[in-house]
């Protein structure tokens, strides 16, 4: 027997209650993806960033004008990925009225969609000290935090491309690595303009992160000398991040900036119903489909601490 409304008291409008729970409770958990990339929409398979090289120095003006050549940069490509899941309710806890029960269902469901969510976005820092090709392919193979970036432009990389460190978070740490990332440079080892405003830690160094960075005095000196990092940075510590110990300072104009931090949305999560004639079961399931990447790399420094 199929699932009509008749006999299975309304599926339209049991579908339309469900779809109200799933995005309501999706809705209202918390999601940090928009904070960490820069979020666009796609209609292609995948999508193709290209990049261009910058310039050097200008020279003074002799008479004539010095036309530069600019090398063509890295080029990355984003591939977003699928994912559903499903539940399914039985005809018998409908005659029932189990309502509670009942409803509870897309409630998990969606609860288990935003962690998903969070899961992959976490993925960028949880991968950053190796290569991660899930979603996307990087001309220049090597990760994101690392002390081997290179340039298309044949100019050196002894100074200003290197943004990783393996120290523990603490006040020498902090300033080592606010240092670094002041230095970095740019395709033609040019200097560049690089403001880290942002500190990310696992939960587990919340106490740390805290008095490092939000207190108005040192912590670890007994005359409570000035912090020079207070006032200078955000903090946020992410649930998603299983390393204890690894930790991340970024800017976060240049994380979000075109050539940043990239994170598409080429399906966001729906709620839809799919019918079962022979099981006597209504099932409905959740879909998405996303991906994302880094562009440039001079947004970030990763501490991976062994």
């Amino acid at each position: 027997m199929a699932l009509t409304s008749t006999n299975f008291n309304d599926v339209r409008e049991l579908t339309a209650r469900f779809t109200r729970i799933f995005h309501e409770t999706y809705d209202e958990l918390p999601d940090r993806v928009g904070d960490f990339f820069l979020r666009i929409g796609s209609t292609r398979v995948n999508q193709r960033f290209s990049s261009v090289g910058t310039f050097g120095a200008i020279p003074l003006f002799t008479g004539s004008v010095s036309y530069a050549d600019v090398a063509q940069g890295y080029d990355v490509t984003l591939t977003p990925l699928e994912f559903a899941a499903g539940m399914q309710i039985e005809r018998a806890l409908m005659d029932d009225d189990q309502h509670e029960v009942i409803d509870s269902r897309p409630k998990s469901l969606a609860t288990s969609a935003s962690r998903q969510m969070q899961t992959e976005g976490a993925r960028f820092l949880n991968n950053a000290f190796s290569i991660d090709s899930r979603y996307n392919s990087h001309s220049e193979a090597v990760a994101l935090c690392s002390n081997s970036h290179t340039t298309t432009s044949g100019a050196s990389t002894a100074s200003g491309f290197d943004n990783l460190i393996t120290g523990a978070l603490n006040l020498t740490n902090l300033a080592t690595m606010r240092i670094q990332m002041r230095g970095y440079r740019g395709d033609q080892a040019e200097r560049i303009s690089i403001k880290p405003n942002l500190i990310v830690y696992p939960v587990d160094l919340y106490v740390e992160g805290f008095e490092y960075i939000k207190s108005p005095d040192r912590p670890d000196t007994a005359n409570r000398a000035k912090n020079v990092h207070y006032g200078e940075y955000e903090i946020a510590d992410w649930e998603y991040l299983p390393d204890t110990n690894n930790w991340f300072m970024i800017d976060k104009s240049m994380m979000k900036a075109a050539n940043g931090n990239i994170w598409i949305d080429r399906v966001k999560p729906e709620f839809a119903f799919v019918e079962s004639f022979d099981e006597i079961i209504g099932k409905w399931r959740v879909y998405f489909r996303v991906g994302h990447g880094h562009y440039d790399w001079r947004w970030i420094g990763g501490s991976s601490v062994s």
